[in-house]
């Protein structure tokens, strides 16, 4: 039984898109459904999925209720779309809970009336862009292969001037990663305080199945990615030259959300992010016909838990093949994994990434471990410095002045216990 509140991420427009990003796992989903079907929530799946989410969630004790619009590209189902879509929120949410709305969007469509809508009923607006121009239009030109930045950046004016809140998502890829911190200094440069870091690795038709583990080329990764996926070693020294950056002049002032989840659980909280629980299965994505998926990252046919409007979405968050899916991160993981002394900072990671041949040989192990390990060995004496003035009680706003403060004195310890460790 489904006892823990959960997300969903919805996509009204399914899989349709208005830019062909290199890297988009997303186009191949329109495989999914047949061509005469439209790809437009009907108001039949809007008001079942928000009636539906509401009551369930409430019923698990949460006060404040979060609605998650993605994609494909969520702005073409129209503005009219979530207008409707908040005032049936208003209409199904019970006294004393508080609905809250997050919009991912690559821009290219938001406009003075979007802006306008966004602020007016307090959207969170995650805004897709890669860095500055010349890595941003690498990978993410329109369907007529026409660059996109000015058209994002014009996007990113407009919110801010109206006073959306905003956050940066970053895929980080093969061209990106090699330049860390221009692209950090031009994300803060633009106005942008709350960014995310999000690696891309996608295999390519000729790989492995997931349930397989690929040989190890002689750099140790699969040999079967796509030239855009970001190398395991690059994407751990972009975030390491990222952290460093912010440690020296950001903290309590941009927030990073891969730093804010490691800091989370060093504090003994729970990962705000499922890629780094221990177990998964909370993380849902719905369609814009109603078929309800174990997770965003498993939208296959295998994975169809079933639909919303056939049956009631409790009972398929709540069905054993759900439950057995969310278990099976932690089932799965790979005797290199049970005998890591840094388990705790990713527990495996996201089981889609979990592809690579382990050294024990019996399960695959994650693609992206050897980024953790260069991140979170060099992080983490770090982040147990800010835990530890935070659990002191001192205001947030002052943990960054005595971090300063601090600072070469916590190099100079992290650099001896590094030597002692070789």
């Amino acid at each position: 039984m489904q006892n823990q509140p959960y997300t969903l991420m919805a996509k009204p427009a399914g899989p349709l898109c208005n830019l062909d990003c290199k890297y988009c796992y997303y186009l191949e989903k329109e495989q999914l459904f047949p061509s005469r079907s439209p790809m437009h929530m009907s108001e039949l799946v809007l008001e079942r999925y928000i009636k539906d989410y509401i009551k369930q969630q409430y019923s698990l004790g949460l006060r404040q209720i979060g609605f998650n619009w993605q994609g494909g590209e969520p702005t073409i189902s129209g503005i009219a779309f979530y207008k409707r879509a908040v005032e049936l929120q208003q209409k199904h949410c019970p006294k004393g809970a508080k609905i809250t709305n997050a919009f991912q969007t690559n821009g290219i469509l938001i406009e003075e009336n979007w802006a306008r809508f966004f602020k007016e009923h307090d959207f969170l607006v995650g805004l897709s862009i890669d860095g500055p121009k010349e890595l941003h239009d690498a990978n993410r030109p329109d369907k007529a292969g026409r660059p996109t930045f000015d058209k994002v950046m014009r996007a990113a004016q407009i919110l801010q001037e109206h006073g959306v809140a905003t956050n940066a998502l970053v895929t980080v890829n093969r061209a990106n990663a090699k330049k860390p911190l221009q692209v950090y200094r031009f994300l803060k440069a633009s106005g942008f305080r709350f960014l995310q870091f999000i690696p891309i690795v996608e295999r390519t038709l000729d790989g492995s199945s997931l349930a397989s583990a690929p040989q190890l080329d002689e750099d140790g990764i699969a040999p079967f990615v796509t030239d855009w996926s970001v190398l395991p070693r690059d994407y751990g020294q972009f975030l390491k030259a990222v952290f460093d950056e912010w440690l020296a002049s950001d903290v309590g002032k941009i927030s990073v959300q891969l730093f804010d989840v490691q800091l989370e659980q060093t504090l003994g909280l729970p990962a705000g992010l499922c890629w780094f629980a221990p177990t998964c299965g909370n993380a849902l994505a719905l369609e814009h016909n109603g078929d309800l998926y174990a997770c965003d990252h498993y939208v296959y046919p295998q994975y169809k838990l079933g639909n919303i409007c056939e049956t009631p979405m409790g009972d398929l968050v709540s069905s054993e093949s759900q439950l057995a899916f969310g278990q099976d991160k932690q089932a799965s993981l790979p005797q290199d994994c049970l005998n890591c002394d840094i388990r705790a900072a990713c527990n495996g990671g996201c089981p889609k990434h979990r592809f690579l041949k382990a050294k024990s040989g019996d399960k695959p192990l994650n693609y992206y471990c050897r980024s953790t390990q260069i991140f979170y060995r060099h992080a983490k004496p770090y982040l147990e410095f800010i835990a530890q003035i935070y659990q002191s009680g001192v205001p947030v706003s002052q943990i960054g002045p005595i971090l300063q403060q601090n600072l070469v004195q916590l190099r100079n310890e992290a650099s001896k216990s590094r030597t002692k460790n070789k």
